[in-house]
């Protein structure tokens, strides 16, 4: 009777020290969560206007600091979900869950903009099994990068951006995540962008850019597009026809050909479709008979249209109407 009783005396001792464990981790995640939106506010949201290059790089130092604290955390890739965040930091989780992407920009008085972020990756090492997750801080080269187009980098030499959206292909050999996003360039131009993350099958490290691109018979490892500041671009996937579909870009007069902080969609699209192991370009895409609610586009943040959140939702002008049936 004495071992029954200290038995079921062990497994209350048990499951009320778990249950304190989990209310602990709890409480910390709010904790770092609630921290990190404070400096998100700080950042983006009071007094943005008046505040200096200098006081956004340190208010950014303490945002990459925490980020990194956390993001180093055992669990932290399932325990953290950071959804109080969503509306200032970037936070995209690939489709087979290996990894997520979480960055922010930050944007700087002379209207270009800093981009930061980590790579928080799952990786099993071939010879044992063994998982483990690793990190891997984005740092933002692009000015420095030489034709940039046709550059394979990685986390150390990172093209910043935006990204909203991680399509997967394999072939035989590899596994390709395509990113869509956006970059807010300078006053006068931002840019798109289509890029391609791998990653090293032998120790985990990512790689940005791959030639898996057939753009009008040239082969670059990255597409950007260049439009004005004024002006919106449609860039999205389409499940429903496999395809990255974009608004076409045009100068707004024929003598401002290759100014490209003069240039717009004209309301056509072209795309690329996924054959053969590369994204292949195709013109005259027909865009406007597409409607595909869970493919919603990144919100330019220099665009304040309303519904500019919104650019996929078409509507379909050969929809028929649904026949009301008649009651008797």
């Amino acid at each position: 009777m004495m071992r029954k009783s200290i038995s079921i005396l062990l497994l209350l001792l048990s499951v009320k020290t778990f249950s304190q464990s989990g209310s602990a981790d709890k409480l910390r995640i709010q904790a770092d969560e609630l921290e990190l939106k404070t400096i998100c506010a700080k950042l983006y949201h009071l007094n943005q206007l008046k505040q200096t290059d200098a006081e956004k790089k340190e208010l950014n130092a303490s945002l990459l600091k925490k980020f990194d604290e956390i993001l180093d955390l055992t669990n932290s890739f399932e325990n953290y979900q950071f959804d109080s965040l969503k509306n200032d930091i970037g936070i995209l989780i690939s489709p087979d869950k290996k990894f997520r992407i979480v960055h922010w920009n930050v944007p700087k008085s002379d209207g270009t903009h800093d981009y930061y972020g980590f790579i928080q990756s799952k990786f099993i090492t071939k010879k044992n099994k063994v998982e483990s997750v690793q990190i891997f801080p984005l740092t933002d080269k692009s000015s420095e990068i030489k034709n940039p187009d046709n550059a394979i980098t990685d986390n150390n030499k990172w093209f910043g951006a935006l990204y909203n959206k991680i399509i997967i292909k394999k072939t035989k050999a590899k596994t390709y995540y395509t990113l869509l996003g956006w970059d807010g360039n300078d006053k006068f131009s931002q840019k798109k962008i289509i890029d391609v993350l791998t990653f090293d099958p032998n120790n985990g490290t990512p790689k940005f850019g791959a030639d898996i691109f057939n753009y009008e018979k040239k082969y670059p490892k990255r597409i950007i597009f260049e439009y004005s500041s004024t002006c919106s671009m449609s860039l999205k996937y389409s499940s429903k026809k496999d395809s990255i579909v974009f608004g076409h870009l045009a100068p707004t007069s024929p003598r401002l050909e290759g100014q490209f902080q003069y240039y717009c969609s004209d309301m056509s699209f072209d795309g690329f479709g996924f054959k053969k192991g590369k994204w292949s370009y195709g013109i005259n895409v027909n865009a406007l008979n597409e409607k595909d609610e869970n493919d919603k586009l990144y919100g330019d943040p220099k665009d304040k249209s309303e519904g500019h959140n919104q650019s996929n939702d078409y509507k379909d002008p050969n929809k028929k109407k649904k026949k009301k049936k008649k009651t008797e």
